[in-house]
């Protein structure tokens, strides 16, 4: 449950972002974000959350709404394992209703390789197309990056990559 509520604070934090981006952007003298540096610790959760959002914020060029965000926790203990898929449901459930353009799926978390397993099974069965004009945003290792974009490029999204 810990990790669920994890899921939806990174969600809400992330919207809260990019809100204050829009703001700043729409100022004069827009204020600058302090650089946060990857974790070291997967269990620094709310290390992950920065480090993450600001990634996020970063790739949100053309994206018009609050993406929905998703963190894939390390580890094969029992908390972390039932968290990934809780996680892997929900981003099945969103794949399955499909996404409306304008928007962004993002998925990252400490075990690159993991991330990019939920994020495969979860488009695995993406009708071909149904997701042109969304993007798709793996945080990830380079090692990974082509078997995710493999698996999402047949929905048609416009698949982003950002490097751990």
């Amino acid at each position: 449950m810990r990790k669920f509520a994890f899921v939806v604070a990174l969600a809400l934090t992330a919207t809260f972002a990019l809100s204050a981006c829009n703001k700043s952007q729409q100022s004069q003298q827009p204020a600058q974000a302090a650089q946060v540096s990857k974790p070291s610790s997967p269990s620094d959760i709310k290390g992950w959350q920065a480090y993450l959002t600001q990634i996020i914020r970063d790739n949100m060029k053309g994206i018009q709404n609050t993406p929905y965000v998703y963190f894939v926790p390390a580890g094969d203990d029992p908390d972390n394992t039932a968290a990934r898929g809780r996680v892997q449901d929900t981003l099945n459930g969103v794949v399955a209703a499909t996404v409306l353009p304008g928007n962004m799926i993002a998925a990252g978390g400490p075990d690159s390789a993991k991330t990019a397993d939920v994020l495969i099974a979860a488009f695995k069965d993406a009708q071909p197309g149904s997701f042109k004009g969304v993007a798709v945003l793996f945080i990830g290792d380079a090692a990974d990056k082509d078997r995710v974009q493999q698996a999402i490029a047949p929905s048609g999204a416009d698949f982003r990559f950002a490097q751990m």
